[in-house]
């Protein structure tokens, strides 16, 4: 068993046995007398639900090809700055996201593990990511992902380059004509207008690509910030439940402390009695053993003496 074979077994489980099959496959490798593996397997991390879910996606036969491929296009286009293949790319980019949405969310369920609602978009997150980000493509293609993936930067758009300035010709010198000493006049202003006319449409068709190429780009970056927001809204309100529960928690435990300091009074009060009690005790224990010890004293007199008036003379 190397690295790679532990990591594809430990990722394709479901998330409740991953901790138990992780230190299974540790100790393994460690009775194998390969600690070092032992140690990289142990740090392998559990995926989330989600993550699990599209880690199964990758596993299923062909089901991302279509995606991975799609990304592989895309961003070869955007290095070629070819606008239509990026446009031809981008056609298909949502409603193939879509699909595998769906895909991955149902076979969750039929594996008895049903998404949340809000796991949608954690998934069209990490798959968008995969098709922009070769790296992310990878990640998603090994099927190991611990959580969902995102992409931060701008999603390709196409650079649409100014045409080239024209370069004006040289005005035709006037030449004579053949058998007279005439010459043939340039052309007039009214024959270059055309030409003008022209050269201003190219120049008004580069202006227009490169304000939609700036839309494109505009309206990418509101879509990756208003995924960022939800993403930050669906996190703080998770964190606002976990501080609403860590109030209620710290209530109960203050409460409860509260109680414990005030019997600890009590038991301290008690205690403090107990000491003066057996203060007490011990003190009059003393008093009452000195005063046996002179009672017997006595008695022992007392007996002598009356044994000596007994063996007097007779």
């Amino acid at each position: 068993m190397d690295f790679d074979e532990a990591a594809d077994r430990l990722y394709g489980v479901i998330p409740e046995e991953f901790t138990a099959a992780r230190d299974a496959l540790a100790k393994e490798a460690k009775a194998g007398g390969d600690g070092a593996l032992a140690k990289r397997i142990k740090a392998l991390r559990k995926p989330t639900v989600v993550a699990w879910a599209i880690n199964q996606s990758s596993r299923r036969e062909g089901e991302l090809d279509p995606l991975l491929d799609l990304g592989r296009r895309l961003r070869e286009a955007w290095q070629a700055q070819d606008a239509d293949a990026l446009a031809e790319a981008g056609r298909g980019r949502t409603p193939l996201i879509s699909r595998l949405i769906r895909a991955v969310r149902e076979a969750a369920e039929a594996a008895g593990h049903p998404l949340s609602p809000s796991a949608d978009l954690e998934i069209e997150q990490t798959l968008d990511a995969a098709v922009v980000d070769e790296d992310a493509a990878e990640q998603v293609r090994r099927g190991r992902l611990t959580r969902p993936l995102s992409y931060s930067g701008f999603t390709p758009a196409p650079v649409v380059r100014p045409a080239p300035a024209r370069t004006a010709k040289a005005e035709p010198k006037p030449r004579a004509a053949k058998g007279g000493g005439k010459t043939v006049a340039a052309p007039s202003e009214a024959g270059r207008e055309p030409e003008r006319r022209a050269a201003e449409e190219e120049r008004e068709k580069a202006r227009k690509a490169e304000r939609e190429r700036r839309i494109a780009e505009l309206q990418n970056a509101l879509a990756e910030a208003e995924r960022a927001a939800q993403v930050a809204q669906r996190g703080r309100a998770d964190w606002e439940a976990e501080r609403t529960e860590a109030e209620r928690e710290h209530e109960r435990r203050t409460a409860k402390v509260e109680a414990l300091t005030a019997k600890l009074a009590k038991a301290k009060d008690r205690l403090n009695a107990a000491v003066h009690r057996l203060e007490v005790a011990r003190r009059e224990e003393a008093n009452a053993e000195r005063a046996a010890r002179s009672a017997r004293a006595r008695v022992d007199e007392a007996r002598a003496a009356l044994d000596e008036a007994r063996s007097g003379p007779r």
